[in-house]
């Protein structure tokens, strides 16, 4: 078994493992580094399953027990190539890469899944749908999805804006007041400049829901966190996953808050989607 050969078996073996065993695969696969660190007690409580469940999944890789299958996971970290992604070798083709990308974007998802509180989301739609005003923060990678956040949120009829600038970012946490809601993303937790805006923010009266790794630096400044580790290390890697789940959270937030609108608000929604019809060519074959 080669080093990548590990993280790869685990993927293609998830529909044919029983339901304990696929939770530690999706744990293995959401985290591999914090796996690799973990007890068999540990693991098996991070998948809510027995150790010999733990024990049994790891045998399943022509390991001998659970100590053998952490070195194979450990050593298959070190393959990948540096600030492309842990999966992918050098001499992969779009053959190997394509399916590589996508199966690990499926793995973070179920593992996002199974990690987000619905008491949390609740929480958190409570206080978008009471806002005076609403904002979303991103820096780097994180910059695009706080702009998918904004053309999702204007339709709600609440004032929404996305910054992607430090200096903006500083600028309207420090007029923010109670009521005002900002939504700071950031994958890491651990950007300086993030946490600093989020304390400003809590500072002026605001609530702050951050989306970002839980205990982490940024987290223990927010009112509300929707806290989800993505299985990807970009101090290394180019952010691929953790985007992804971080946008599926916006599409989380965004349904709460359209439900909570109520029936009644579906007619402003189709408004919207009336406007479009004008600059689009009819669907070929449609009778409309």
């Amino acid at each position: 078994m080669t080093q990548t050969n590990m993280l790869t078996m685990i993927g293609e073996a998830l529909d044919g493992l029983n339901r304990s065993e696929r939770k530690v695969a999706e744990v293995i696969l959401a985290d591999p580094q914090t796996a690799t660190r973990s007890s068999i007690a540990v693991l098996a409580k991070a998948a809510q399953v027995s150790e010999p469940t733990v024990n049994r999944f790891c045998k399943r890789f022509n390991v001998k027990g659970f100590p053998d299958f952490k070195l194979t996971l450990a050593q298959s970290l070190a393959g990948g190539v540096p600030y492309v992604n842990r999966h992918v070798e050098p001499d992969d083709s779009a053959e190997n890469y394509t399916p590589k990308i996508i199966d690990a974007t499926i793995a973070a998802l179920v593992y996002a899944k199974e990690k987000l509180n619905p008491a949390v989301v609740n929480l958190a739609v409570d206080q978008l749908i009471q806002a005076k005003q609403i904002f979303f923060y991103g820096l780097g990678a994180s910059g695009p999805v706080a702009q998918d956040a904004q053309h999702k949120f204007f339709r709600f009829n609440i004032p929404v804006n996305a910054y992607d600038d430090v200096l903006m970012q500083r600028m309207v946490a420090s007029s923010c007041g109670t009521g005002d809601v900002i939504v700071t993303i950031s994958y890491t937790g651990r950007t300086r400049e993030t946490i600093e805006v989020a304390e400003l923010a809590r500072a002026s009266g605001a609530t702050v829901i951050g989306i970002t790794a839980p205990d982490s630096p940024l987290a223990a400044c927010c009112s509300v966190v929707l806290g989800v580790d993505a299985p990807e290390d970009t101090d290394v890697y180019m952010p691929m996953t953790s985007r992804t789940v971080h946008l599926s959270i916006i599409d989380v937030l965004a349904t709460g808050v359209t439900l909570r609108r109520g029936p009644d608000f579906l007619g402003h929604l189709k408004k919207i989607k009336d406007s479009l019809k004008a600059t689009r060519h009819e669907r070929q074959g449609s009778d409309t």
